[in-house]
């Protein structure tokens, strides 16, 4: 069986940066209260004219440009978000007809935080399906635009962001070894925005009630992600033949600075080489993943063999989970606007 690899990363923050000396006011906190409960300083925000498709293109053109791949060559675009342009039509084909990609099919994933791995699971199975084939994927969020911000357990944890990845046949042995992706539905209301669906549509009532706000239980989630995640990677780990300090780098979802300390412990993955962009960028949703990833990958934290785990973890309640060895070459140095 062919053997895909990520060939190449991307990532764009926008350019406002928000430091928390503004977002603390309207929640009713502090700039210290937020770094010692999140570790996060600053964020990202999108210019009134940004939505998430032009962020995911502006990504999406730093991972071809850094995989060699010419965009027509693309079979797949898929896009991991939770906060599209609109309800119709999918953002992917948005950022398709701006990459010109029009050989790709195109479809969105919604799973959250998880969003980015599990779509890179769909992308690893289209191409077994397909030998030869090329997708991009990309995760991106601009969750300030339903933010509430006088709600102090999400406010000061979000930014904007994307970033994406090039997935294709291996160059050499290295590659993707396997996927664990579990979902638990009777969590579901940890995480959530509740109108502007089909059981609570758009309304003036619904606006009114604050429906359409981003709205999270902050200790439900951190226990469901200290009782869940560890053993998904633990179980994901084993059925390859390692362990947690065979792991060269680990890339998690940058939920909180504090949380992210206590899951490395928890899951005994200490030793591996963690990239942490949280402090500087907040939590980018279903971008999160990918743009540590390519953090990682431009800061020369990655190695060519390297053992690499991903894990995202987030809304449904969902868990994504992936093992690789790492096979892309050196990317060049952050760009102005990118991770660094």
């Amino acid at each position: 069986m062919q053997t895909t690899a990520i060939l190449g990363t991307g990532s764009y923050l926008p350019k406002e940066e928000v430091p928390n000396e503004e977002v603390a006011a309207p929640a009713g906190v502090t700039a210290d209260w937020i770094e010692r409960k999140t570790q996060i300083t600053s964020r990202r925000r999108a210019a009134p004219d940004e939505a998430t498709s032009d962020l995911a293109v502006r990504a999406a053109r730093e991972a071809l440009d850094q995989a060699g791949i010419d965009v027509g060559r693309i079979g797949y675009l898929i896009v991991a978000t939770s906060t599209g342009d609109s309800p119709q039509p999918p953002t992917s084909c948005l950022v398709q007809d701006a990459l010109s990609a029009h050989g790709a099919a195109c479809f969105d994933i919604n799973v959250v935080c998880s969003g980015f791995v599990y779509a890179l699971a769909v992308a690893h199975s289209l191409i077994a399906l397909r030998p030869g084939s090329y997708a991009l994927v990309v995760g991106a969020d601009v969750y300030s635009r339903i933010l509430d911000a006088t709600d102090r357990r999400t406010a000061v944890l979000f930014g904007d962001g994307a970033g994406a990845v090039v997935v294709g046949p291996a160059p050499g042995p290295s590659g993707i070894i396997g996927f664990d992706l579990c979902s638990d539905g009777g969590a579901s209301r940890l995480i959530r925005v509740d109108a502007g669906g089909s059981r609570l549509p758009a309304s003036y009532e619904t606006l009114a009630a604050g429906g359409h706000y981003f709205r999270m239980d902050g200790r439900g989630v951190t226990d469901f992600v200290m009782k869940t995640v560890p053993p998904v990677l633990d179980g994901l780990l084993d059925g390859a033949g390692y362990r947690p300090h065979d792991v060269d780098v680990f890339v998690p979802h940058q939920a909180n600075g504090v949380l992210l300390t206590e899951l490395i412990g928890r899951a005994g993955l200490d030793g591996a080489r963690t990239p942490r962009t949280l402090e500087k960028y907040g939590n980018v949703g279903s971008a999160s993943v990918p743009v540590a990833l390519d953090h990682a990958n431009r800061s020369g934290l990655l190695s060519e063999g390297d053992l690499v785990l991903l894990a995202g973890f987030g809304g449904g309640m969902s868990i994504g989970a992936c093992l690789l060895h790492w096979s892309a070459p050196p990317a060049p140095a952050a760009r102005k606007g990118q991770t660094s």
